[in-house]
């Protein structure tokens, strides 16, 4: 075959044997078609390569769609807008599409305000649903509920495998926290202490991100029979007396030479050390915030693990929009790449990297 002609349906009907309203239904996936019928458009299909030309597919349609977002809150330049900076960029390269998106906030440390935004998602239709999960009880009513009225959604940040998500788009937080622990390792002294600091969290909460991180940090500890005192530091979440819980356990703990924070509140940790007559030789973070990102240029923070919520915002987005708008089949796990940032490569990385 010409590889460089264009098909239309009628040539492709012609080809088959069948009617042009046949291809139109094989290829849009509307009404009925015989098992026979189908099986000779897609042979047809197959033999020339065909490639529909979606774009053209959208602007005939003109049909309307919205997605809902629901997302944490968020301030500038935090994790949470780069998410939305990179759903806001995937609207705009679909703007021919009629896609709009309807974004649902809650508290991400409030389990009430997260019932509550998941209520007034469902009180609503939307084509597709894109979802930062939070609490795993509360995160699989919602999407139970979803699945009955066939609305199709996607995960970010969180995997929350039993729900049957059409996909998830985010780091391998088991992975992440493997290697954070081989760099660690591999940046100590023998005979180190270290710190491993978290938010406070709820039992019963979603924040299975920062366990697996945990468990992945744990599982290189272990396979490489690596012995070292770990200590626990847990900082409130309202940002609360976090100097007077961090003087406490460095002045009682003066051998601790390491730390990792398994969320991107590194900066917490760092601006305590840079007020205080505290350091550390190793101190390991996620995501290039702004605040962390002055603190690796400073030398306070030594490591940046990034995931890119930017790319995750944008993918969710688009993810949605081929199985939604254009019937694509999809890949249901798209894994962010871990990247390992230092003050050394910050710069091939701070201009874009969110987006």
């Amino acid at each position: 075959m010409n590889e460089e002609k264009q098909y239309t349906i009628k040539d492709i009907a012609r080809m088959a044997g069948v009617s042009a309203g046949t291809v139109d239904r094989v290829l849009h996936h509307r009404g009925e078609v015989s098992a026979s019928s189908k099986q000779k458009v897609e042979a047809i299909l197959k033999e020339i390569d065909y490639k529909p030309n979606v774009y053209a597919i959208g602007l005939a349609r003109k049909k309307k769609y919205n997605f809902a977002c629901l997302i944490p809150q968020f301030q500038p330049n935090d994790y949470w807008f780069f998410v939305a900076e990179g759903i806001k960029k995937a609207l705009e390269e679909m703007a021919s599409f009629n896609i709009t998106v309807s974004y649902i906030h809650y508290d991400h440390s409030d389990r009430l305000s997260y019932i509550a935004a998941g209520e007034r998602l469902l009180e609503q239709t939307f084509d597709a649903v894109l979802i930062a999960p939070n609490y795993s009880a509360e995160t699989l009513n919602i999407t139970s509920h979803l699945c009955e009225k066939g609305i199709p959604f996607v995960f970010v940040d969180v995997n929350v495998e039993e729900a049957g998500a059409l996909g998830y788009i985010g780091q391998d937080s088991f992975r992440s926290g493997y290697i954070t622990a081989r760099i660690l390792n591999d940046t100590r002294y023998s005979g180190q202490e270290i710190v491993l600091l978290s938010t406070e969290n709820d039992l019963d909460s979603q924040e299975i991100q920062m366990q697996h991180r945990l468990e992945g940090f744990k599982a290189y500890m272990q396979e490489h029979q690596i012995d070292i005192k770990m200590h626990n530091v847990v900082l409130r979440r309202d940002h609360k007396d976090d100097y007077l819980i961090l003087d406490d356990f460095f002045r009682k703990h003066p051998l601790v030479r390491g730390g990792v924070v398994f969320n991107s509140q590194i900066y917490r940790v760092g601006e305590f050390l840079k007020e205080s007559s505290y350091s550390l030789d190793s101190l390991i973070g996620y995501d290039l915030l702004p605040r962390n990102v002055e603190l690796l240029k400073e030398g306070i923070i030594h490591f940046l693990v990034g995931q890119r919520p930017g790319m995750q915002g944008y993918g969710g987005i688009k993810m949605l929009a081929d199985k939604v708008v254009f019937k694509r089949e999809l890949v249901s796990l798209c894994y962010m790449p871990i990247d390992i940032i230092i003050k050394e490569n910050l710069d091939y990385y701070v201009e874009s990297y969110n987006l």
